[in-house]
């Protein structure tokens, strides 16, 4: 977790026409990769109106945006500093925990750590059941506490770990195991920091590990916390952004826009003694937060917007999914910020402890987190969903790889809520005309017929909304995703045809999406809710949590589980944990292996 700083320090100039760069973070800057102008940075202070290839422009009150001059885009600036605290936030599990060292003043092993070879042996266990230790320098003995050291029994540690990764309620837990349920969310805490140490040791080797190709899926999912007073039945929602690896599975990280370190009347206090609401949102010390009058405006705003919910008539005819396509286009072409995707209302509200975080900043500082998590990565692909936020934290992130072509971003549109005979119907046809085409050109081998079918597709691309990005229609459906459009934002001429096409047939979510479904059906407390037509859009879940800090527990503990835990059978392949697909692990690790890790 990342602590806020005071105003004095870091705070951006009011005076300064764009957020000044900030540990090596520069946001701002034209994204559109075709331009002259991607990732080329304008001059913090020049005046307004028309300098060199920017221009400052205004897309409301108090909302600056950022026009390029060469190509007419207009990006929405961002606090580059608020960028910097929510990457670090994020990042904060993968630093090393300090090592035990001999206590002894000024012994040649005071600052040794304990694993050191030769610097400390064995010296048998305390009567707690702790390892001892005696410095071979110096003598003096010392033991390392057990990370259950506080528990009075810790028998149900692994029944209770296990039970909550599979569906299992709080409340059956508590009745099945016979315990209370202060000594169960005492549990869940300490399972969860268990967790977080096991992850971040085992993930700190990714720095080491050469990881050739990349193909990466990445996504959103909202989840709702109840509320907690008859009279204020308002519900939080939070957006968690996962990134998954498409041919291992391996979820890189899933990250709720919460932060629980802030306190609410020392954040609000330091923000109208600064006056951050007369400051366009990037110049506020705390922009990357969601503060009260602020959430208040934006549900005002949401529920005075005009529906977006018809369909202009297209002059041509428009497939279920092109619609849908077109839809999304317009719903952010209308937003005063195209990507901000949050939508409070009326029946929202903010958590009343700790912050919510603007979801936008937490998408930008995922691509962060991802390339400090990712050491050696020779070719980066990624397959995002349709959502202008992840566009612009993708392109914000990754524009040096970019640049260099060795990072390629596409667009993956799929239709999610189709039945199984309409899956099985849309596959019937996808064979039958795989077939024709087989029938037409003899001797040809399937991954040819699929070669042409994907060319074929390419050449018939149209280009849908205001942007006029060419989206494919996938040719070749799958049961997970049965009807598939895709969108390459990166695109240039730098690949051969057949290249190309094997990039758009490699477009999918399906592994961010597999995390997701598990996480809707293997956690209790984070089902999907189900909305009553009665409650006027509000949602309440006899399972879901009321502590907004229990979702981001959940899913870091449900995350070790799915990567090093759980087992595939593979055809043809001994079965296998995600974490030993992608080379971070050997074998399947035990409950009990990340409950007592240390």
């Amino acid at each position: 977790m990342v602590k806020t700083n005071s105003s004095s320090e870091s705070q951006s100039s009011p005076s300064c026409r764009t957020p000044p760069k900030h540990a090596n973070i520069q946001y701002n800057f034209c994204k559109n990769p075709v331009c002259s102008n991607f990732g080329v940075t304008p001059p913090e202070t020049f005046k307004r109106g028309v300098i060199g290839s920017y221009a400052i422009t205004y897309g409301g009150r108090a909302f600056p945006l950022l026009k390029c001059n060469l190509c007419g885009e207009t990006p929405p600036m961002k606090s580059n500093i608020g960028i910097h605290e929510e990457t670090q936030r994020l990042i904060a599990y993968l630093e090393p925990t300090p090592q035990r060292t001999c206590s002894t003043d000024d012994c040649v092993n005071q600052h040794i750590p304990i694993r050191t070879k030769g610097a400390y042996r064995s010296y048998g266990t305390a009567k707690s059941g702790a390892a001892r230790y005696q410095c071979t320098a110096c003598r003096k003995t010392f033991s390392t506490p057990k990370p259950s050291r506080w528990q009075r029994d810790t028998h149900h540690n692994q029944d209770i770990f296990r039970l909550l990764v599979n569906k299992m309620p709080l409340s059956r837990i508590v009745t099945v195991l016979g315990i209370s349920w202060s000594v169960l969310y005492h549990r869940i805490d300490f399972i969860h920091r268990q967790c977080v140490a096991f992850a971040g040791e085992r993930e700190l080797r990714f720095k080491d590990l050469d990881l050739h190709r990349l193909y990466i899926a990445i996504d959103r999912q909202d989840h709702v916390i109840n509320w907690t007073r008859r009279k204020d039945k308002r519900n939080v929602t939070f957006s968690a952004v996962a990134s998954a690896d498409n041919d291992s599975g391996y979820v890189f990280g899933v990250h709720p826009n919460y932060d629980a370190i802030p306190e609410i009347y020392k954040v609000e206090a330091e923000a109208l003694l600064n006056g951050d609401a007369s400051l366009p949102a990037p110049w506020r010390r705390h922009a990357r937060l969601w503060l009260e009058h602020d959430y208040v405006s934006a549900a005002y705003r949401s529920s005075s917007a005009k529906s977006l919910r018809r369909i202009a008539k297209q002059q041509s005819p428009m497939t279920w999914l092109q619609k849908q396509i077109s839809k999304a286009y317009k719903e952010a072409a209308a937003r005063q910020d195209v990507e901000v995707f949050e939508r409070p209302n009326a029946t929202s509200k903010l958590p009343t402890n700790g912050f919510q975080v603007h979801a936008e900043y937490t998408m930008i500082a995922h691509f962060h987190f991802l390339k400090h998590l990712l050491g050696k990565v020779g070719v980066w692909r990624f397959y995002m969903d349709q959502e202008s936020g992840i566009r612009s934290a993708f392109l914000s992130a990754f524009q040096p790889e970019v640049k260099l072509r060795t990072a390629e971003g596409f667009y993956v549109r799929i239709a999610k809520d189709w039945t199984i005979d309409e899956k099985l119907k849309r596959m019937l046809e996808a064979k039958v005309i795989f077939k024709q085409v087989q029938a037409n050109n003899t001797g040809a081998t399937e991954h040819e017929i699929k070669l042409m079918l994907l060319k074929a597709e390419i050449a018939a691309m149209r280009p849908i909304g205001q942007w006029q990005d060419k989206w494919l229609h996938h040719p070749i459906p799958t049961m997970s995703e049965p009807d598939k459009a895709v969108c390459w934002l990166t695109e240039h001429n730098g690949l051969d045809d057949d290249n190309v096409a094997w990039l758009y047939n490699r477009a999918s979510l399906h592994a961010v999406d597999v995390f997701f479904e598990k996480v809707r059906r293997s956690l209790s407390p984070l089902e999907r809710s189900i909305k009553s037509s009665a409650n006027a859009g509000r949602v309440w879940s006899g399972y879901a949590p009321y502590d907004p800090a229990m979702v981001g527990k959940l899913l870091d503990i449900f995350r070790v589980a799915h990567n090093f835990i759980d087992v595939r059978k593979n055809k043809g392949a001994k079965p296998s944990t995600a974490a030993m697909r992608i080379g971070l692990a050997d074998a399947p690790v035990s409950y009990g292996d990340v409950v007592y890790f240390k």
